[in-house]
């Protein structure tokens, strides 16, 4: 889960205002309509807890499966759009949360798609531990793999810190005889502002584990930005302007990415900061 709420929800109607995100958050198992994003990309999610359907001729990608509650409504998106729930022939995460993954066991059941995971995730999907899903991970994902489908690619980019595995996938949506990099970021939100990121003077494994994420972060570029919850991307703000007719898709938006990336490295770095301090002023001698 993420701890900062990086948008403001404004849509009213359909899709309702997102309150702070956490334990309880009503909008986490709110249903609302599915919807085209740009290409052959859609959301299919709740109103706080994003999952994608990326379609094509051999059949679809799911990206997330959320709460086991939810899947009654990501199964009514995905029919709202034409689309079939069967036709899921590989499902993938951002993360080894459960409100992310939680139902991704019932859903490969349930259709019989392929569930690929990066490695460091693996075990967490596979656990059948209260609250995990305990599916079959049919392929082990590494940094820089691809995913391929009806002619679509997905390629796996390990940003990790969120979780051991975390993911931000990466592929081209074709709108308006344009191509456009869309980037789907697993989450680089800091799990909580206690965790321990410097110690002895030194950043300490997962520490190292954020530095390396959003390192890697920095190095993709997109103009479609999404995020394992809607605020990450502005969704509420840009869904009221699509069903208001907006003459251009408010999807395309490449200065969100690098807004969601500056926000969540600035968390990071301020936590640093904090608890570099923190142990300065412990220090024997040290001056109040």
């Amino acid at each position: 889960m993420r701890t900062t709420l990086i948008f403001s929800a404004l849509l009213t109607l359909t899709l309702p205002a997102s309150p702070a995100r956490g334990q309880g958050n009503p909008d986490w198992h709110r249903e609302i309509p599915g919807f085209k994003i740009a290409g052959n990309l859609y959301y299919v999610g709740t109103a706080d807890l994003a999952v994608y359907l990326v379609n094509t001729p051999q059949g679809n990608i799911l990206i997330n499966s959320d709460f086991k509650e939810d899947v009654p409504a990501i199964k009514k998106a995905i029919a709202q759009l034409g689309f079939k729930y069967a036709d899921t022939k590989i499902i993938l995460i951002s993360h080894a949360h459960g409100d992310h993954d939680e139902a991704t066991g019932v859903m490969q059941k349930e259709t019989g798609a392929k569930l690929m995971v990066m490695e460091g995730d693996v075990a967490d999907e596979q656990s059948t531990a209260p609250g995990r899903p305990g599916a079959h991970v049919d392929r082990t994902l590494h940094d820089g793999d691809t995913v391929e489908l009806g002619g679509t690619k997905l390629v796996a980019h390990l940003t990790p810190g969120h979780t051991h595995g975390c993911t931000t996938w990466t592929m081209k949506a074709e709108e308006g005889g344009k191509s456009y990099d869309v980037a789907i970021i697993g989450s680089m939100g800091i799990n909580s502002d206690t965790t321990q990121m410097w110690s002895n003077g030194a950043l300490t494994p997962l520490g190292e584990e954020y530095t390396r994420g959003f390192k890697a972060m920095h190095e993709i570029h997109a103009d479609v930005v999404l995020g394992s919850h809607p605020a990450m991307h502005g969704l509420a703000e840009k869904y009221a302007k699509l069903k208001a007719g907006s003459e251009a898709n408010p999807y395309i938006d490449p200065k969100g990415y690098e807004t969601e990336l500056a926000i969540e490295e600035g968390a990071f770095k301020l936590i640093i900061e904090n608890q570099k301090k923190a142990e300065a002023a412990a220090r024997p001698g040290a001056s109040n």
